[in-house]
Formats: structure tokens, sequence, C-alpha cells
């Protein structure tokens, strides 16, 4: 094996599942109310920013970014 064969290896990459249900319900509520049940806990506030891995929001001027595979409900308050 050469050595840029090795160094390809060695070189880390980012992989990532988009659960593109719950990101295009989360796009739909941006600028609502919500909570959001995780693994961790609920969130209730409102949904500021969507990204395919996470969703930021604001609860008591406080923002949260909460990781997309750790949600298991999303409900609109």
């Amino acid at each position: 094996m050469s050595y840029e064969q090795e160094r390809e290896y060695q070189t880390p990459y980012m992989v990532s599942v988009i659960d593109a249900y719950v990101y295009q319900t989360l796009q739909s509520v941006i600028g609502k109310e919500v909570v959001i049940e995780t693994t961790r806990g609920s969130v209730r506030g409102k949904v500021k920013d969507v990204k395919p891995d996470h969703v930021v929001v604001e609860a008591k001027a406080t923002p949260f970014f909460i990781r997309i595979q750790q949600i298991v409900w999303i409900m609109p308050n």
C-alpha cells in the first residue's frame, strides 16, 4: 500500500444519517412554539433554525441545540 493510500485510510470523515421526515416536520414549524421530547427529556420553546443534523430551540432566551437523532417526538404547542 502506498503512503497516499495509507493517509486516505487515516483521514477521519463524518457519516450522518438524515431523517428526512423529521427534518421536514421541523422545517414546517420554524418560528412556532413546540415541545420536543428527546432521549434525555423534553424541551419547550420556539424553533429558531433547522439543519439536517440538529434543530435550535429557544427556551427562556436560551438556545438549545438538539440532535435530530435524539428526538423521540415533536408536538406543536
